[in-house]
C-alpha cells in the first residue's frame, strides 16, 4: 500500500471521522425525544454524509493513493466508532450522547483545522475549498451540540441519582 504523506493522512482522517459522525448522530438520536434536537441530527447527519462523499472525491484524485487514504479512513472510523460504543452504554441517555457529541464535535474542528494549516504550506486547491466548505460547518456543528448538551443538562435535577 502506498505511503502517505501527513496532508493526506489527515485528509483520511476527516473523512473517517464524517463517516463515524453518520453512526453517532443516528446512535444519539434514538437517545433523545425531542423533535427540534432529533431535526438537527438528521442535519448533521445529511452535512456528514456530504462531507465524506466531498473528501472522497478529493482523495480519489489522489495519484495511486486513493487506496490508502481510504483505508486509512475506514480505520480512523472504526476507531470512533469504537470510542462511541464505549462512551454510550446501555444505560446512556440523551444527555450522555450529546456530551459524547461535543467531545466527537470538538475532535473534528480540531482535525479540520489541522488539515487546514498543513494545506497552508501545500496550497493544494482542492483541499483548500474542501476545508472552506466543511470547517464552518463543524464549527457549527460543534456549537449545536454544545448548546443541546446544555439545554438537556437544564432539564436534568441536579440532585437526582445517575
Amino acid at each position: 500500500m502506498a505511503e502517505l504523506t501527513t496532508l493526506e493522512e489527515k485528509l483520511a482522517e476527516v473523512i473517517g471521522l464524517a463517516e463515524a459522525a453518520q453512526k453517532a448522530t443516528e446512535k444519539v438520536e434514538g437517545l433523545v425525544d425531542d423533535d427540534t434536537v432529533a431535526s438537527k441530527l438528521q442535519q448533521m447527519r445529511e452535512e456528514a454524509e456530504e462531507t465524506a462523499r466531498r473528501g472522497t472525491e478529493v482523495a480519489e484524485q489522489r495519484d495511486g493513493k486513493k487506496t490508502a487514504i481510504l483505508e486509512k479512513a475506514k480505520e480512523t472510523k472504526g476507531e470512533a466508532s469504537e470510542m462511541m460504543e464505549t462512551y454510550l452504554g446501555d444505560d446512556a441517555d440523551g444527555l450522555d450522547g450529546f456530551e459524547f457529541m461535543t467531545m466527537a464535535e470538538a475532535g473534528e474542528v480540531g482535525h479540520w483545522a489541522v488539515l487546514q494549516k498543513l494545506n497552508e504550506e501545500a496550497g493544494e486547491e482542492q483541499i483548500s475549498e474542501l476545508v472552506q466548505w466543511a470547517l464552518p460547518i463543524q464549527e457549527r456543528h460543534f456549537s449545536e451540540t454544545k448548546e443541546c448538551a446544555l439545554q438537556l443538562a437544564g432539564e436534568k435535577d441536579p440532585y437526582e441519582e445517575a
